[in-house]
């Protein structure tokens, strides 16, 4: 890979669209601020800044056409690859429709900046644009003759443009901020490097190919010949070629079939987060790490010594189990019967949890024993059991509280524990291998303690298509842990056979996950 996960711009689609957007409205400033909002004036005023302030106003320019086009691009590939990575469905609807929405403000922006220049191309869309709005029957005299003669336009016409190039990126912006609205921690900032390397290349690329009017707009001929942008005008040869109708019927239909893809077919959905007040302290970890703002700190209500509690709005819960892996009383280490931690997974309950690790740890042997946690959304853990490797799939790997590495560990259930699941920067819960990389580091409550030698643990965040490389990242695991030999604790040997802890409930039945 060319980039690595914190640089990778396939990563950060949605910043770079802010990113773009701020450019383009930076750059529409600049323009504006020397445009002429009249019939002769326009075109004059846009050659200007093209030809005689090339230096900045034809650099303004280039970088507000070539940052437009930009956007397209990202708000698209942002589109389908939160598709392909089937993340659009059960509670993310809402980002969902509300992006697949802002496409049409984002068209209708780009589509109003071709009219300001006024050159031929600008003609073109502006006659077409119109023809395909009388296709809709609502007005009561076509409006596209307004661009069949000269005497049809004044200058109040550039003046309504101007006000529509203005207004309908406000509400982009709007409808940008409402689409990240549920999103916690939401990035509209790329990383520094992302930033510099794209405005260089956008600078570069307005010196070598700067973005130019195609002759000035006459409407006293037909435009037959215009070089289109495809990045805006994709549909504007349909246009010509069928009639407005039916253009109107194929944006319908693609626009609506998107708005039903989060329902069709529907996903299973997974139970919400449970609090339980009895051992819940209002810390407001599991507030600060839930990726979807489905944890909500509230006043207090039963009575304990507390200012907070924490509420869980299932409609917003995807099921993730960050929240259970942020609590301090999710952990193996406390000496209780029922083991109820402040916030759990109904689905896999922190109990369960410990129960499946001591299942699946009591039959392994060898000096090379390997406890693997992956999530769902990783590599298949399957294929990787055998006599020396056991595995447990969880929602996602940040649900695991950092104390059960320590319980495996340190209690001898095996010689070493690995960590696997979405590509680093690319976490399908969004915030899971960011925030385990940072308990694991001891810059995250709650934190993964000293007394684990790091030498036992290792991660391998791979996805779910890179299977030969996760079991590479496992035979060089078991290789360390063969020449390090079994793990002695203050000088003890491990026992011979790991066995349940024996202040565990002895009528639970064991299963292996």
């Amino acid at each position: 890979m060319a980039f690595g996960p914190k640089i990778n711009p396939l990563y950060h689609l949605g910043a770079l669209s802010f990113f773009f957007f701020w450019v383009v409205t930076v750059s529409g400033i600049y323009i504006y601020i020397f445009f002429e909002t009249s019939i002769d004036g326009a075109y004059r005023s846009v050659e200007y800044l093209t030809h005689t302030q090339w230096y900045l106003g034809g650099v303004a320019r280039s970088l507000h056409r070539y940052a437009s086009d930009a956007m397209v691009i990202t708000v698209l590939l942002h589109l389908a690859r939160e598709f392909a990575l089937d993340r659009y469905r059960g509670v993310r609807w809402y980002a969902w429709i509300t992006g697949v929405l802002l496409l049409w403000f984002l068209y209708a922006s780009g589509i109003s900046g071709y009219w300001l220049v006024w050159d031929r191309l600008a003609q073109y869309v502006a006659l077409v644009t119109t023809e395909w709005f009388d296709g809709l029957g609502i007005f009561g005299e076509p409006i596209a003759r307004n661009f069949l003669n000269h005497g049809a336009l004044d200058d109040r016409f550039f003046s309504l443009m101007s006000f529509m190039h203005i207004g309908i990126p406000l509400f982009l912006l709007l409808g940008m901020w409402i689409h990240i609205l549920r999103i916690s921690g939401a990035k509209t900032n790329p990383p520094r490097p992302i930033v510099i390397g794209t405005l260089l290349t956008l600078t570069a690329l307005a010196f070598a190919y700067p973005a130019l009017s195609q002759g000035p707009a006459d409407l006293g001929t037909v435009v037959s010949v215009v070089q289109p942008d495809w990045f805006y005008l994709a549909l504007y040869p349909l246009i010509d070629i069928w009639s407005p109708g039916m253009v109107w019927a194929l944006a319908g239909i693609g626009t609506l079939a998107l708005l039903l893809l989060p329902w069709m077919p529907r996903r299973p959905e997974q139970a919400a987060a449970v609090v339980d007040l009895a051992n819940c302290n209002g810390c407001g970890r599991c507030f600060a790490d839930c990726p979807y703002g489905a944890v909500i700190l509230q006043p207090r209500t039963d009575g304990l010594p507390f200012p907070s509690q924490a509420q869980v709005d299932p409609g917003l819960c995807t099921g993730c189990g960050i929240c259970v892996g942020a609590c301090p009383t999710a952990t193996p280490f406390r000496r209780v019967r029922d083991l109820i931690p402040g916030i759990d997974m109904p689905a896999l309950t922190t109990r369960d949890m410990r129960h499946r690790i001591l299942a699946a740890t009591a039959p392994l042997v060898g000096a090379d024993r390997i406890m693997v946690f992956g999530c769902r959304s990783g590599p298949d853990l399957t294929a990787m059991r055998d006599q020396g490797v056991a595995a447990l799939s969880l929602p996602c790997i940040g649900a695991l509280p950092p104390s059960f590495i320590d319980f495996v560990i340190s209690r001898h259930h095996a010689d070493g524990v690995l960590l696997t699941g979405c590509v680093a920067g690319d976490c399908y819960q969004r915030l899971g291998v960011q925030w385990t990389e940072q308990r694991l580091q001891g810059q995250r409550d709650p934190y993964l303690r000293g007394r684990v030698p790091r030498e036992r643990l290792a991660t391998a965040w791979v996805g779910p298509a890179d299977q030969a490389k996760l079991a590479r990242e496992l035979a060089a695991f078991r290789e360390r842990l063969r020449r390090l030999g079994p793990y002695r604790r203050g000088g003890n040997p491990p026992p011979a056979a790991p066995a349940p802890d024996p202040r565990e409930d002895r009528n639970v039945t064991y299963r292996v996950g």
